[in-house]
Order: structure tokens, then C-alpha cells, then sequence
């Protein structure tokens, strides 16, 4: 098979010749950059640059030699973007090493050595990266103290939100005047060049633009105290994401393979909400959401959601939802055997191929190895499984761990 036949067998519930693997398709199946760059040094691979496309969660772009080296079957549609060295511009890791952020990505260095991210008019912190940290944190929060009598300004609040403003590629091209028609013919191109199957990662989150918006203790108290300005809210978004997706559907809704949504539904004790709300103010709009991507394209729906939320997998795979990620499985009720029993027949499960937080970063070559085999022998039977990490690969993560989870993979998909 090709990776793209391969991918796509899996989700159909076929058995492909092998297990698909995942590295770096979507910035919740990605790699840190310190650890990539870690990765890179280790294997001795000259002029492979790290770049951070992903600068809020500080995420590496992996190169297609990485891609080929451990046979990864899947490329994001974004890589097109930032294609020449001038799209970049060299910075410092927090552990002191090179890498290179776009060149539009300007935070700002503060005497304590942490970073912040301003609005146009440089009165608003919309962002910070303390000192020693990996990641940016949002610190706006537009309508904390209260939701607008009008949501005319809801656009320009939205462009505020780090998630935003400082997008991954290919979306931070979406503000220049031939955005789609270069989309689609990037994709054409890539698709031409490669049979690895193809993924456009496009947001349409609900609950989490609340949370944006509101900050997540307020949202959180307003799904049992005020559902009618969350729904108004939420009509808002969907006026806004279908106006998306149509513009995706229709530049390259025929030639990518799976469209990625996001919305984190869950903690790791259960989910954010009880199945009753969830199934009154996000199922139908989640339903609305698929429906339309099925309706105007070939694109397989796709998910990712932090968290135990096998009490809304059902809900979410009525919604049309056909693929879940990270597969958070050390979460509650969240075990490979139970997902797999469970809800294995009716949706794909990508990732859960090992524990990032434990096992990855802390075990040993061999428990790794030992630990991907076990997750594959139960994850892998019948189709329905895309091999990645619990979400991404950790800045801490050593090389020699990284090399023994691909490893463990090859062994199994050569038996």
C-alpha cells in the first residue's frame, strides 16, 4: 500500500499491510522543538533546521527526512507555507540551542528574561512565555468580565486570542489576497509529490472559544448558569466556522484526505460537562460541522480532544465525528482495551501509542519498546488505529526514546 491508501484503509476498519504512523500532521501530534532538535543532533542529520512553525506550543515542523527516516504516513497541508529560508529568522530555546521562529513572530524579551506577545497598538499583553518555559500562556481575555451586547466586535476580539493571531501555517497566510488559490495549489503540488495521505488542520472549536473568550472558570460556571448567552455565543462561532469551512471545502475539499478539528472536551477525570449539556449545546453544532464537510467534500472528519471523554465518544460519533485524538489513556475510562472494545467498530483512534507522560520521558529504551507493542497488539486489530504519541512529544523526551517508539513500530508492522 501507499501511505495514503494505508491511512486510509485504517480508517475504513480494513486491515492496511501496516500500522499508519503520525509525526507532526497536526500540532497535537507533533514534536516539541527542543526535543526535535535533540532528535536531530542525535541522528547526526546536517542541515535539518529547526523550525517552530507552531510558536504558541513551541512545535518543530519535522523535515522529510525525519518523516522518511521513521516512516510517518501523513503530512500536514500547512508545510506548503513558509517553504524558502527568508520565511524565517533565527532565535534561542529556552534550554539556549538554535532553532527558527516565521519571520512575522516578534514576542517581546523582558529584563527577567521571559517573553510577551503584544497587541497591534502595544497596549495589551495577549501572551507570556516565563522564564524557562516552552510554551506561551494567553493572558487576554476579552469578554472575562462579562459577554457583549453585541458581537459586531467579535471578530477583532477573536484576532486578539494567541490561538489566533499567532496561528501555525498555513493559516497564518490567510490574511494575504490569493490565500486560497495558493492553498489549493500548494496542495495539488503536494499532492503530486508525495502518496503520503494529506491533513488540514481547521479549528471550528466551540467550547474552547469559550474558554478563550470568557476564560475557562467563567465558562465553565456560564454552560450551568447561562446557557442562553453561551448559545448565543456559540451561533456566533458557527456563523464564522461555516464561512470557513466552505472556503476550505471548496479550495481543497477534493484533494485532502482528513480536515482536524479541535476542542478539548475533557479532563483527565472526565469531561468538562455532563452528556445532557454537552448534547444540547455542542452536538448539534458538532453535527452541523460534519455534516457540512461530508455534504461538500471527500474529507474524513477528525477531532482532537484532551481528556476521559469515552462518555461523549458515542454523542461525538453520532455528531459524524470518524476519528479521535490524542487518545488520552491515562485519563478515567480511558484504557486501549476498553476504547477498542468499546467504540473500536465505529471510529479510528489516533494516538495513545504510548504514554508521553510517564513512559516516554522518563522509561527506558526498553520499557518504550514494551509499551508500544503491548498499546499496537490491542489498538491495531481490524483497522481503526493511526500510530502517534499522547498528544506531543515533550521537550524532555531523549532521543534514544523517540528512536525506540519508531523502532517498536517497525518491529511490529515487519512480523
Amino acid at each position: 500500500m501507499t501511505s495514503r491508501e494505508r491511512v486510509l484503509a485504517a480508517i475504513r476498519h480494513e486491515q492496511p499491510d501496516r500500522v499508519p504512523v503520525d509525526l507532526g500532521a497536526t500540532p497535537s501530534s507533533g514534536i516539541s522543538a527542543i526535543a526535535y532538535n535533540n532528535l536531530v543532533n542525535h541522528l547526526g542529520l546536517k542541515n535539518t533546521p529547526t523550525l517552530i512553525y507552531d510558536v504558541v506550543q513551541q512545535l518543530a515542523q519535522p523535515h522529510c527526512n525525519v518523516l522518511d527516516r521513521f516512516g510517518v504516513d501523513v503530512l500536514d497541508i500547512g508545510r506548503t507555507f513558509n517553504s524558502q529560508p527568508t520565511d524565517w529568522k533565527p532565535i534561542s530555546m529556552a534550554n539556549g540551542s538554535e532553532a527558527f521562529y516565521p519571520k512575522w513572530f516578534s514576542p517581546v524579551v523582558q529584563p527577567d528574561g521571559s517573553f510577551l506577545t503584544y497587541d497591534n497598538d502595544g497596549k495589551r499583553v495577549l501572551s507570556k512565555m516565563p522564564v524557562g518555559a516552552t510554551f506561551f500562556d494567553q493572558t487576554y481575555f476579552p469578554y472575562v468580565d462579562g459577554y457583549p451586547d453585541s458581537y459586531e466586535g467579535l471578530d477583532v476580539e477573536m484576532g486578539r486570542i494567541m490561538w489566533a493571531r499567532d496561528v501555525h501555517s498555513p493559516w497564518d497566510h490567510a490574511g494575504d489576497d490569493d490565500f486560497w488559490q495558493k492553498l489549493r495549489e500548494n496542495t495539488l503540488e503536494l499532492r503530486r509529490s508525495t502518496d503520503k495521505a494529506l491533513l488540514v488542520v481547521c479549528g471550528c472549536n466551540l467550547f474552547e472559544w469559550g474558554t478563550f473568550l470568557r476564560r475557562m472558570d467563567n465558562f465553565l460556571m456560564d454552560l450551568l448558569c447561562d446557557q442562553y448567552n453561551v448559545e448565543k455565543l456559540l451561533d456566533q462561532l458557527m456563523i464564522r466556522h461555516l464561512a470557513t469551512l466552505e472556503k476550505v471545502c471548496n479550495a481543497v475539499g477534493d484533494i485532502v484526505d482528513i480536515i482536524r478539528f479541535g476542542d478539548d472536551l475533557g479532563m483527565t477525570s472526565g469531561p468538562f460537562m455532563d452528556e445532557e449539556t454537552y448534547k444540547s449545546l455542542f452536538k448539534p453544532r458538532h453535527k452541523i460541522l460534519c455534516d457540512y464537510v461530508k455534504e461538500h467534500s471527500n474529507m474524513h472528519t477528525f477531532i482532537h480532544s484532551c481528556g476521559s471523554i469515552s462518555l461523549l465518544i458515542p454523542h461525538l460519533i453520532e455528531a459524524g465525528i470518524e476519528i479521535f485524538n490524542p487518545v488520552q489513556t491515562n485519563s478515567l475510562n480511558m484504557e486501549p482495551a476498553f476504547l477498542k472494545n468499546e467504540f473500536g467498530d465505529s471510529c479510528t483512534f489516533w494516538g495513545g501509542g504510548v504514554e508521553t507522560v510517564g513512559t516516554l520521558n522518563n522509561g527506558t529504551p526498553q520499557q518504550v519498546k514494551d509499551q508500544v507493542a503491548e498499546r499496537l497488539e490491542i489498538m491495531s486489530k481490524g483497522g481503526g488505529f493511526v500510530f502517534n504519541t499522547v498528544h506531543n512529544i515533550l521537550p524532555d523526551v531523549p532521543p534514544q526514546n523517540i528512536i525506540a517508539m519508531f523502532d517498536a513500530v517497525k518491529a511490529f508492522n515487519d512480523r
